[in-house]
């Protein structure tokens, strides 16, 4: 490393007059005579990748994942979900009429039906495929795991069935109208949604009767009354639903009161003066953002095999399969141009067009990210954002060029130079203490030149003037794939700088 020159390293951005953006960045530039003129060049160097097998990913989302999907290249992934579900604070059951004080409405039979609906709304795969799913009640609590090889085995037993139902993801049972039903505002009234009957007494009239305490907050209906559910595939393979939400509904029977709040007496034939009464179901339990949910991926070892063989390409692989990882090569561009400003730095992923006989082939995911290795883990536990200085995102340009472009890259290029001369420089402080500790360049190599490219899904709110604003980012959950040029053949990243005329 140049080390005479780093002094004046950022510092020069600010002197250039060249025009260059935000993320300009500079290696070296010092104060030199106006007489000197600038002058515009690019420079290539290689980039190495290589597949690399991603066994799980962090996954805090409120969508659950349910199903089997083989495919002829990747082999077979399992898809199941975990989840509590929430108690509102200071929850409480409706009150059971009294017929002195004529207060509460439920009548002397109170619940009468219990089930968990779940709900979704898309699925990849085969919308008519035969599947069937089972759901178990959990033993124990969830810990905050939030990644995909969360072992579900910790959690439940197989003798702890709630259900277990058929069904196709198009149930084909709902009529049109039914299907195409709206409500006064134009909004659809049919959701999609598969149930599982529980008991009755178990699950609803035996809560009733426990103390009200233990449905003070989801923390303590978790602890004391439900654990939560697992939801896995035991049947079918082509379809994978996304499913939505979870709610454990009750049907209560009440009495149907008038204005002076007594029951209304009946008329009918055969029922004369009994009391009206009627049934209604209410959510009362839901899976929702307030408690612990988590997805379980299993991918075949096809996987593996994939990554270990195949060389003179890389993928990307969703979920949880198969990330791209790339040298960037710091120290030849430092060493070939310091001294000189970088006005940008671009790298191009293209992916190759791969032909499918299959009628559900998957698609390349829309949105990548570049990251360093060694930020891969805190970037999505700690919800964090692109900075366009070590972490950039991109969309896949599926029309003109069919590849994933990072048009400026600069500032990461600019940024882990300058850290590596400050490690350096703290390396060699230590040493002097302790003659023991050494400079360990592949290590930095290793957690400091490699970056991860990762399909991930991108969430954003859009104003009232169109402008879009990022709002999160997460691992991609849904299938999808890419192959891409690499592997043994190097990619090339284009350096544009600017240097002083001697």
């Amino acid at each position: 490393m140049k080390v005479k020159y780093l002094g004046a390293m950022l510092f020069a951005a600010a002197l250039t007059f060249f025009s260059c953006d935000d993320n300009t960045g500079t290696l070296g530039i010092g104060m030199l005579p106006d007489s000197d003129g600038i002058s515009s060049h690019t420079e290539s160097f290689e980039v190495v990748t290589k597949s690399i097998f991603a066994d799980s990913v962090f996954a805090k989302t409120s969508t659950g994942y349910v199903g089997r999907f083989t495919d002829a290249k990747f082999g077979t992934y399992e898809a199941s979900f975990l989840t509590e579900l929430n108690c509102r604070e200071g929850f409480s059951f409706p009150e059971v009429y009294d017929h002195e004080k004529k207060t509460g409405r439920l009548t002397p039979n109170k619940i009468t039906g219990v089930r968990l609906r779940v709900y979704y709304s898309s699925w990849f795969g085969d919308s008519l495929n035969a599947c069937r799913m089972s759901v178990y009640e959990l033993n124990e609590k969830l810990d905050r795991n939030r990644y995909t090889n969360i072992d579900p085995s910790k959690y439940y037993k197989s003798e702890d069935i709630l259900g277990r139902r058929a069904y196709t993801a198009y149930d084909t049972s709902v009529t049109d109208e039914e299907r195409n039903a709206t409500d006064s505002n134009g909004d659809p009234t049919y959701y999609p949604h598969i149930d599982f009957t529980l008991d009755k007494d178990k699950y609803g009239n035996d809560w009733y009767n426990r103390p009200s305490s233990d449905f003070a907050d989801s923390e303590t209906f978790i602890e004391k009354v439900f654990k939560g559910i697992y939801l896995k595939n035991d049947y079918g393979d082509g379809t994978i639903l996304y499913i939505d939400r979870v709610d454990l509904q009750m049907q209560y029977e009440f009495f149907v009161l008038d204005d002076d709040n007594v029951p209304y007496k009946r008329k009918e034939e055969g029922h004369v003066g009994e009391d009206s009464i009627a049934q209604t179901w209410m959510t009362e339990f839901a899976s929702t953002k307030e408690v612990i949910q988590a997805n379980k991926f299993e991918n075949s070892k096809k996987i593996e095999d994939i990554v270990n063989n195949e060389n003179d390409c890389t993928y990307i692989k969703s979920p949880a399969g198969i990330f791209t990882k790339a040298r960037l090569p710091y120290d030849e561009i430092y060493d070939k141009l310091a001294g000189d400003t970088l006005n940008a730095v671009s790298l191009s992923f293209r992916n190759y067009y791969e032909k499918s006989d299959s009628k559900f082939s998957m698609n390349p995911p829309q949105y990548v990210l570049l990251l360093r290795k060694m930020e891969f883990k805190t970037f999505f536990e700690e919800n964090k954002l692109p900075d366009n200085i070590t972490s950039f995102t991109t969309e896949h340009n599926s029309v003109a060029t069919n590849q994933y472009t990072f048009g400026n890259i600069a500032r990461l290029v600019t940024t882990c130079i300058n850290k590596k001369e400050a490690a350096m420089k703290q390396a060699k402080e230590e040493a002097d203490a302790n003659p023991a500790v050494e400079w360990n360049e592949d290590k930095w190599k290793e957690d400091w030149e490699t970056v991860y490219l990762i399909p991930v899904s991108i969430s954003y709110d859009e104003s009232y003037n169109g402008q879009k604003t990022m709002t999160n980012i997460q691992n991609d959950l849904q299938p999808g794939y890419a192959k891409l040029e690499g592997g043994s053949t190097p990619l090339t990243l284009k350096v544009t700088y600017t240097k002083f005329n001697k």
